[in-house]
């Protein structure tokens, strides 16, 4: 069953000022500008530990210039532990109001070879592993959260947080508001790790993150005479597994490298009824979003994709991710991207970076569910949650 226990947070210190202007997105999905803009932001803005550049001129390493740093905030105060162990309840409302509720806490991590309830939801495409372990080793700190889904129903009644103002809130740069509450309330605490552990967590972002964990976990282990400590938790997001907690969006496809004469359209006809939608424009792109329908984009004009039976069958399941992965191993060599809305496609399409695009529909959260729930792994990008929590509103250091 997955344990699921409080922590003492370190938090920034309030006259650290506003919140926002230390708090950054995933690492994973920041760009050089990005990073750029956030370490201009403020001093001690959380991308300066989360993805730390050499100190050339010192010769120190990124992950020792993250070790330095994060300790020197320690010690002059910028980040405060909390005194006793709690848990946070965090909560993202996009710009139109719907909100996703969720609380920060550590998940325990699956021994080697233990059967699990900490379920990876989807494969994933190579990184570099060693990154994130080394980051973690000279830290000792997990300084961003994966994300949890559990399959608990009515979890999120157990940490209501809504009675207390919060001790953090911020808008990020997309007009999302992240806002966070401190719980030390033994009794409200133990009430949420019981609940957790009653069904299993889907993990949902930080796949990567989580296996470099349990990598770290046995490092320490075997050098601790297999004891137990503090090494075999991650530090997570928990939210309900509900329609109304998530947002889960499509990741695209776009294609290049296909010969300059090369009928696509022609191509795909094996396998699918490939209809005319129109221009590739707003008006026809929104109608097939709002018949939440699988479409192909190229020279301009758009498509709908109507999967023959028998493409169901060879692709093995339902999945658009399965389907298009399926289809385009049968082209010509060529090169794919991953897109995280239809304005980036478009984008790659205008300048002449892809030849065309595929726009896939999200999957569902009965789907994930069901997925779960079987032990299987969606393909590799399959799905895309949103909002993204932000890393900065509290660290967990194993040190304390």
């Amino acid at each position: 069953m997955p344990r699921f226990e409080p922590f003492r947070g370190l938090r920034y210190a309030p006259s650290v000022g506003p919140i926002g202007q230390v708090l950054a997105p995933p690492y994973d999905v920041i760009g050089s500008a990005e990073r750029q803009h956030l370490a201009a932001r403020h001093p001690a803005n959380a991308v300066l530990v989360e993805l730390p550049e050499p100190d050339l001129q010192g010769g120190r390493d990124r992950y020792a210039v993250a070790t330095a740093l994060f300790t020197r905030w320690l010690a002059e105060g910028t980040l405060v532990v909390d005194d006793t162990p709690c848990l946070y309840p965090y909560r993202m409302t996009d710009q139109s109001g719907r909100a996703s509720t969720g609380v920060l806490g550590l998940l325990g991590l699956a021994a080697p070879g233990e059967e699990s309830d900490i379920l990876p939801h989807e494969q994933t495409l190579p990184k570099p592993k060693s990154d994130r372990l080394d980051l973690l080793r000279a830290t000792r700190a997990n300084l961003s959260p994966i994300w949890g889904l559990s399959m608990r129903k009515g979890l999120t009644a157990t940490f209501d947080p809504t009675d207390d103002d919060p001790v953090a809130d911020a808008y990020d740069d997309d007009g999302v508001r992240h806002q966070l509450w401190v719980l030390s309330d033994p009794d409200s605490i133990a009430a949420i790790a019981e609940a957790v552990a009653e069904a299993p967590v889907v993990i949902a972002d930080g796949h990567h993150r989580y296996e470099t964990s349990r990598t770290f976990a046995a490092e320490c282990r075997e050098a601790n005479g297999n004891q137990p400590g503090p090494y075999d938790y991650i530090l997570a997001l928990v939210v309900e597994l509900a329609e109304e907690q998530l947002t889960v969006g499509a990741i695209h496809r776009t294609v290049s490298g296909l010969p300059a004469d090369f009928d696509l359209v022609e191509a795909l006809s094996p396998w699918f009824d490939v209809v005319r939608a129109g221009p590739a424009d707003a008006r026809t792109l929104g109608a097939l979003a709002d018949a939440n329908s699988l479409a192909l984009i190229t020279g301009g004009d758009a498509y709908l994709l109507l999967p023959h039976a028998a493409t169901y069958e060879d692709a093995g399941d339902d999945l658009d991710s399965s389907l298009i992965a399926f289809a385009m191993a049968q082209l010509p060599a060529h090169e794919s991207s991953h897109q995280h809305s239809v304005a980036e496609v478009m984008e790659a399409l205008s300048r002449g970076g892809a030849q065309a695009g595929f726009l896939l529909r999200p999957v569902t959260v009965t789907q994930i569910e069901e997925w779960a729930a079987a032990r299987r792994r969606m393909p590799p990008k399959t799905t895309y949650f949103s909002p993204k929590p932000r890393t900065g509103m509290v660290f967990r250091s194993l040190d304390y």
